[in-house]
């Protein structure tokens, strides 16, 4: 650290330096509310689209279950979209939460600013040089976590419900898999297979994502990060 950084550290921010950063607290917040409405664009796409699929596979008896098959490349296509999305919107909640803590906190407590554990370097270092917080399959994995799981377990259970169901109760496995069937060239063991398999990918990725969150915010005692 320069001598000029470690002089930086013992002294108060100047009524001017407040001020600028009271405002650029505040576009944070507003570019992260703006990025955050986007993350809930693209999960509403998804849940209309699951919506139009439902409503095209249980509209008669003799509906065919393909949308809802189709349906999940879509889901996939909107979920990648998001993910994206939500690395933008990571970068500037990290933000605002970094000056909340070690800057809004410290003042509110005991009416002194502090410039404990060098926040201020960290912080234009990040405005110097900006990047990703998170990778895209960290991404990828929270939204799945927080939004889309529900979403693929319920297209999954609408497709198993439509095979048991229509277009007359199952009566046993063997012909379950047969309704499972996609045209005479995908038998209904590798489409029941396939989908374990989706589903079972989805559900070990929402897992793995809340144990490394879990495991990271014990190592950093609960404090914000911006990485």
């Amino acid at each position: 650290m320069s001598e000029k950084r470690q002089a930086r550290k013992s002294e108060e921010f100047s009524a001017a330096e407040i001020g600028a950063l009271a405002h650029l607290y505040r576009a944070e917040v507003y570019r992260s509310t703006v990025w955050r409405t986007r993350l809930d664009t693209t999960t509403n796409w998804s849940v209309v689209t699951l919506g139009v699929a439902l409503s095209i596979t249980f509209s008669a008896p003799t509906a065919s279950p393909v949308p809802l098959l189709l349906v999940g490349v879509l889901i996939m296509l909107f979920l990648a979209l998001e993910a994206r999305r939500y690395r933008y919107f990571n970068v500037f909640r990290a933000r605002s939460r970094w000056m909340e803590r070690f800057f809004y906190v410290a003042m509110l407590r005991d009416g002194d600013l502090h410039t404990e554990d060098d926040w201020p370097d960290v912080l234009a270092d990040d405005y110097y040089a900006p990047r990703y917080h998170v990778t895209f399959m960290v991404a990828i994995a929270r939204r799945v976590r927080h939004n889309y799981l529900w979403i693929l377990l319920i297209q999954a259970m609408a497709y198993i419900g439509k095979l048991i169901v229509h277009p007359f109760p199952v009566s046993s496995l063997e012909n379950f898999i047969h309704r499972a069937r996609i045209g005479p060239l995908v038998p209904g063991e590798a489409v029941l297979v396939i989908g374990a398999l989706y589903i079972a990918s989805w559900v070990a990725l929402a897992i793995w994502v809340g144990r490394r969150d879990a495991r990271r915010a014990d190592e950093r005692g609960g404090l914000p990060t911006m990485g």
